[in-house]
């Protein structure tokens, strides 16, 4: 198979490792810390997972390894949407299960979760981990959505790790995926089937973080792909001098990937969700706020612009926000088939109309009719509206344009007021891992065996001081359930992993207000390139300037 140069180049890459484990598997130990509680809804969590909450903290450090010497049979999974370095998590796996012993063995589920349940696997071996090594994407035994929820589920999860001998199952996702990791944690624990289960922290959104988990993998690589083709737009449009560009960035749930390409750039505008939903602007006010920067720019001669917008900043919106929370309630259950039922728009329209409240009814009339239907496509797995289905982009131009021709009438604004709309979601999601992120990923998944060979398990693999070269970074683990919390899903109550969302008291945004009047007015649009694989450490080693401003350093 011809492959490319920066390919075989990558193939070759030795990925660096914390310092700790690279002493050698005979010489790391256990380093236990204080018992842990989860994040919120302490009782409930401890009720529902009684064999795996209030376990402690650990750390690996140098000292005489006294795990239990046995042959390990190790399942693994990639779940839910690609992320950069998920190849490198299943590398580092695989490396540190044959130096610990030759004869154990990785079997990697394909698909998905589904996979496990239909025991449809492929017996990994240095001849096929070596065509994925430092590469994107997860086709190495591919992804899926299926939810591992249900105790049928479990029992059939159990009776294919109970078929091969299977000792420990890794789960390689975000915040649903390491929840029903969790839960299966629970499950193999309470039915004493001796399987293990640990989780990796993946998401590109950044969501999936807190005071252990530093940041999840993807992050690094997808923010850096995305503030390329930012700083490329932002040069085009220094260039042509005729356009606003509307940018939606990948983000449902929270903007660290939207903050993080905002400081990487300097772009005019960025919106951030967290923001909107503390100051409780309106879409007229967030309208406003964005036509006053293309006002004061086209003042100057500049009727041009970047706005970055994450995808879910519908749902930071108050009003918007209880829009969708009640449409998640009219469709819940039966009630999605019975809308869809109906033969056309006007009568769906009116069915929403009876089941919305007055106030609610009051926003929706508003949105372009388009905005509407697209609150109506197909529900995600918990029943909720997709929100990355919205053009937000598409929602905020438009209600800029309103407010242009009304200032236009008014005679305060005469420029001009070109857009053209983006939206970069799959362009990230599998990239050639930056080497931070082949770094750290690798470091995942030779941790994630280490917390398998010492019988931990619901424990999620924790890799910290990543701000550090690696030699300085700290190995270790952490119980799921401290990260748990009860939130409503598709009507029910249901424990899932808290979100972290963007914090307006932390250094990165407050940078970033800092600075953005002047990025409103001016064009002070900052090109960051491609990412360097090759060079001096300050060029190709560095992180995200999120995390570099967390941890106290300049940018």
């Amino acid at each position: 198979m011809k492959i490319s140069p920066l390919q075989k180049a990558r193939y070759e890459y030795t990925p660096k490792l914390p310092g700790m484990l690279r002493n050698g598997i005979a010489d790391i130990c256990v380093k236990e810390g204080a018992a842990t509680q989860s994040v919120a809804d302490q009782e409930k969590i401890a009720e529902l997972f009684p064999n795996t909450y209030g376990k402690p903290e650990i750390t690996f450090e140098k000292g005489k390894n006294t795990s239990a010497d046995k042959k390990q049979i190790v399942g693994v999974i990639l779940s839910g949407g690609q992320a950069p370095g998920g190849h490198n998590v299943v590398s580092g796996l695989y490396d540190a299960l044959k130096a610990t012993n030759k004869d154990n063995v990785l079997l990697g589920f394909k698909g998905g979760p589904s996979g496990l349940l239909e025991d449809d696997y492929i017996e990994m071996t240095d001849e096929y981990i070596d065509q994925f090594r430092n590469t994107g994407g997860f086709d190495i035994i591919g992804s899926g959505r299926t939810k591992l929820e249900t105790p049928e589920q479990f029992a059939v999860a159990a009776e294919v790790c109970k078929k091969h001998g299977i000792t420990a199952i890794v789960i390689i996702g975000g915040d649903d995926s390491n929840t029903n990791a969790c839960t299966l944690a629970e499950y193999m624990a309470a039915n004493k089937t001796g399987v293990q289960v640990i989780g990796c922290p993946k998401t590109i959104d950044g969501d999936l973080k807190n005071e252990d988990i530093e940041c999840s993998f993807g992050f690094d690589t997808a923010t850096k792909t995305y503030s390329e083709l930012i700083g490329n737009i932002e040069r085009d449009a220094n260039s042509a001098k005729k356009y606003w560009h509307f940018i939606k960035v990948m983000g449902r749930s929270a903007s660290h990937v939207a903050l993080e390409c905002a400081l990487e750039t300097q772009p005019n505008i960025c919106l951030i969700g967290e923001e909107v939903a503390d100051k409780k602007m309106s879409l007229s006010e967030i309208a406003d706020y964005i036509a006053d920067s293309v006002e004061k720019r086209a003042a100057n001669g500049d009727n041009f612009g970047v706005a970055i917008i994450p995808e879910g900043i519908v749902e930071f919106v108050p009003e918007f926000s209880v829009l969708i929370s009640e449409i998640n309630e009219l469709l819940a259950g039966s009630k999605t088939e019975e809308f869809n039922a109906l033969p056309s728009w006007e009568e769906k329209y009116e069915f929403i109309k009876a089941g919305l409240t007055k106030e609610s009814m009051a926003v929706f009339e508003i949105l372009p009719q388009g905005i509407q239907q697209q609150l109506f496509l197909e529900r995600d797995p918990h029943g909720n509206v997709q929100v990355s289905l919205i053009e937000s982009e598409k929602l905020f131009s438009a209600l800029v344009a309103d407010k242009l021709a009304e200032r236009k009438a008014a005679g305060t604004y005469k420029g001009k007021f070109g857009v053209q709309h983006h939206f970069f979601g799959y362009e990230g999601r599998c990239a050639f891992p930056s080497n931070f992120d082949a770094d750290y990923c690798y470091s995942l998944g030779y941790n994630a065996f280490m917390l398998i060979q010492y019988g931990f398990n619901g424990y999620l693999s924790k890799v910290s001081n990543l701000s550090k070269p690696a030699e300085e970074w700290v190995a270790g683990g952490m119980p799921i359930t401290k990260m748990m919390n009860m939130e409503r899903r598709n009507g029910k109550d249901k424990p899932v992993i808290k979100k972290a969302l963007t914090e307006l008291d932390g250094a990165p945004f407050k940078y970033f207000a800092a600075h953005r009047d002047e990025w409103a007015v001016k064009t002070s649009f900052l090109f960051p390139g491609a990412i360097q694989y090759y060079g001096p450490s300050s060029v190709c080693d560095i992180t995200t300037k999120t995390l570099a401003l967390e941890k106290g350093e300049e940018i």
